[in-house]
């Protein structure tokens, strides 16, 4: 419709009083959002109607169509390969993309990844390759092409073309409180996945204490959301919900996630439920994109591709290709920031770990430097958590809580403090849940 027939204004009264909008409406909104004849004090009202108010399948879907829509869609239509993504809500320790690409592009997936920065106590991936140095988190978009072709995988983030109306929602969503919205995050989520040219996506949704939405049955819901609506835009996708109730791996902060993800490819060290996640997402992408039978011969191939060496050196083509040193792989530590101050942080007492706070870990982090209150903020790439316990492990001074890695004194004293105030020591404790806790599928898959 012409610009004129609506009124923002009315648009968002209709939404604040618990109507339904029409797909006419909602596209008007985001052409407004992408062009900037809609104001941020309207977009934030509209984002707070939304909140409160919910949104139908149906709006969620003409939402995510208008916004996907709203800039360059990707052709990868020259690419023999299936072109296949991940996605996770976010949680303490989640390095799985940096895993995950390669390995896919290794059994024969194309791995166009759209990232995203780390916001509050969960990190992001492009935090964490912005720890390599020369590595291109934004390097245009026939650049992301050409490595996607010969590396089988690129990790870069949110380009200017690519769904741009989500670019300005998204940072005026963050600043006032409604992030947490269902619809918003779904339309969120597939507009920057169907504007990258997906084949096939999986999701991690992730619950508990590190989790962005702490109990399961909310991420539930955004998993059948994501689900569905995905489903209705013709993107095949599964999603698996994934327990958070301790950090994922063995570190937490962006230099020695990467330095873990280097060694998980390598074979150098796995920690077993990074390796279980991991594995388990990447061998939903190879069903759905035909390039295994089941699940089961999907993990066989996954296992191939990394004793191989095929997943490493598929990591090392991204990383050169994106502008990073040719030998990361083989030398991580010649090139990737080291904290000056790195301190092993024992229990009071002697013990099992029984319990974590794992988003207060994440804010351990955060305090160190590792992370960003403000989207505007520096980030320490060096800094974070290392050798971190598992739950149901013994800990005592010669096996650390885990080892802080500091800017100064000062800072590994209060990370010290703060680390032992999230973790629980006991006298005994219980298995820990099974990392995989549900997988939601649409009718298709």
């Amino acid at each position: 419709m012409a610009g004129g027939a609506f009124f923002p204004q009315e648009i968002i009264r209709k939404k604040r009083d618990g109507g339904a909008l029409s797909t006419a409406e909602i596209d008007f909104m985001v052409a407004g959002l992408t062009e900037g004849s809609v104001t941020e004090g309207q977009a934030a009202a509209l984002a707070m109607a939304i909140f409160f108010q919910g949104m139908s399948a149906g709006e969620c879907g003409a939402l995510t169509r208008a916004m996907t829509d709203s800039g360059d869609v990707l052709d990868w239509s020259d690419l023999a390969r299936p072109v296949l993504d991940k996605h996770s809500t976010g949680g303490v320790g989640d390095k799985v993309s940096l895993i995950l690409g390669p390995l896919v592009a290794a059994c024969g997936g194309a791995v166009p990844m759209i990232s995203g920065r780390g916001l509050g106590h969960t990190g992001g991936t492009l935090d964490k390759l912005d720890s390599i140095p020369g590595y291109r988190t934004a390097p245009g978009l026939e650049r992301f092409r050409q490595v996607v072709r010969e590396a089988g995988c690129a990790i870069i983030g949110q380009t200017a073309e690519l769904a741009p109306a989500d670019r300005r929602l998204y940072a005026i969503r963050d600043v006032t409180a409604t992030v947490e919205s269902i619809p918003l995050i779904t339309a969120s989520i597939l507009s920057k996945k169907l504007a990258a040219g997906l084949g096939g996506l999986v999701m991690d949704v992730k619950f508990g204490s590190g989790a962005f939405m702490r109990e399961k049955p909310a991420a539930k819901v955004l998993a059948e959301s994501i689900v569905a609506t995905a489903a209705e835009a013709g993107l095949p996708s599964v999603a698996l919900l994934t327990d958070m109730n301790q950090v994922l791996g063995r570190t937490a902060g962006n230099a020695l996630e990467v330095v873990e993800a280097i060694d998980h490819l390598a074979g150098r060290k796995r920690d077993a439920r990074l390796h279980e996640v991991t594995l388990a997402l990447a061998a939903e992408l190879l069903v759905l994109g035909g390039l295994a039978t089941d699940v089961e011969a999907a993990r066989a191939q996954c296992e191939c591709a990394l004793s191989s060496g095929a997943a490493a050196q598929a990591f090392q083509r991204m990383v050169r290709g994106l502008g990073g040193p040719a030998d990361l792989v083989e030398r991580p530590a010649a090139h990737l920031p080291a904290a000056p101050v790195v301190t092993a942080v024992a229990p009071a007492e002697p013990g099992i770990v029984t319990a974590m706070e794992v988003r207060a870990l994440g804010l351990v982090v955060m305090d160190l430097g590792g992370g960003r209150r403000r989207a505007q903020d520096p980030v320490d790439h060096a800094v974070g958590l290392s050798d971190v316990a598992a739950l149901g492990e013994a800990v005592d001074r010669e096996r650390p809580l885990a080892r802080v890695h500091a800017r100064d004194e000062a800072a590994a004293g209060r990370a010290a403090a703060a680390l032992r105030a999230a973790i629980t020591v006991g006298d005994c404790g219980m298995a820990p849940a099974p990392v995989i806790d549900e997988r939601v599928a649409g009718p298709a898959t």
